[in-house]
């Protein structure tokens, strides 16, 4: 069995963000997803679902009309779960010559037939480098779930009065994976959208994702169901915009029934003329809730700093 797999395609001048000129985030953190699936599903041989996306760094921008690279690789096996890291790489298609664009961690978790969790091939690092991938895999374990705690712990209510976006909508057909839920590739989209909204609102619409991370999926989201996007901005470095979002769903004859099924952390920047990030409004901390969820952005900002980056 090959532990990786390699994507490559053309941007499209559709997958571009609203100053048309580079790729959406959205949009590659929906590539991301396909790479890590095919991976994971090439390694276990059964149908997977992402359970978590986390450190993703945008290092490089994508422009429609690039020739794009996405390859992933398992760096760690459980039970059931395999963590693919992921790198996304960009080329002119006259010269080739390709830059780092992105790379984040996935996991996925393989079910069967019945939806419930079944063991995987264990993989095991052949060479130094890949000791090294395991290695760093295995450390992120306890820092993942502690990050996972400090997200679902906190409350966003009415009290909080920093700026908010909501996206409401049915998830449709086209929306699909394997499994007849909506795809993890999609929601990631969605995620990055409505950041995007607040972050525009707040800055400009020239705002641009570097990070996102604690992309936990909790619940799948069914086809048909309402779906529910709630962004907020609740921490602003001097040129950063720290952006919350929690994804909920509800069968539309059942609203009372609502599910939180996945959450996010993202962090948007302005890029200037030399493509240097610009200094940002500073937002005002009125309310408890308010002051509350600025310290839990810094505290995930102090969690994250702590994880070294995977060699690549």
């Amino acid at each position: 069995m090959d532990d990786r797999v390699t994507l490559r395609f053309l941007a499209a001048p559709q997958d571009a963000a609203a100053d048309g000129r580079t790729v959406a985030a959205g949009r590659v953190l929906e590539w991301i997803d396909k790479a890590g699936y095919a991976c994971a599903v090439g390694w276990s041989s059964s149908y997977c679902v992402t359970a978590y996306v986390g450190n993703v760094h945008f290092t490089g921008p994508i422009a429609p009309g690039d020739l794009v690279e996405a390859t992933g690789r398992i760096i760690h096996t459980g039970r059931s779960s395999m963590q693919v890291l992921v790198t996304v790489r960009a080329a002119d298609v006259r010269t080739r010559e390709f830059h780092a664009a992105l790379d984040c961690l996935l996991v996925f978790v393989a079910v069967g037939e019945d939806r419930w969790p079944r063991p995987v091939p264990q993989w095991e690092p052949t060479d130094d480098a890949g000791r090294v991938l395991a290695e760093r895999a295995e450390e992120r374990l306890a820092a993942r779930r502690e990050i996972k705690e400090a997200m679902l712990a906190e409350e966003y209510t009415s009290a909080g009065t920093t700026p908010v976006t909501t996206f409401r909508f049915l998830a449709a057909p086209g929306d699909a994976n394997y499994g007849g839920n909506a795809h993890g590739g999609t929601v990631m989209r969605w995620i990055d959208e409505t950041a995007f909204a607040t972050a525009a609102s707040w800055s400009t619409t020239g705002a641009v994702a570097v990070y996102s991370g604690g992309i936990h999926f909790l619940r799948p989201i069914p086809i048909g169901h309402v779906v529910e996007l709630q962004a907020r901005l609740i921490h602003t470095g001097p040129r950063s915009m720290h952006i919350a979002v929690q994804v909920w769903s509800w069968a539309p004859i059942t609203p009372e029934a609502r599910d939180l099924t996945t959450t996010c952390m993202t962090v948007f920047v302005v890029p200037g003329a030399d493509g240097r990030a610009t200094p940002v409004d500073q937002l005002a901390l009125v309310s408890a809730e308010d002051v509350r969820l600025d310290a839990h952005a810094r505290a995930l900002i102090e969690l994250r700093s702590r994880l070294e980056r995977l060699p690549l």
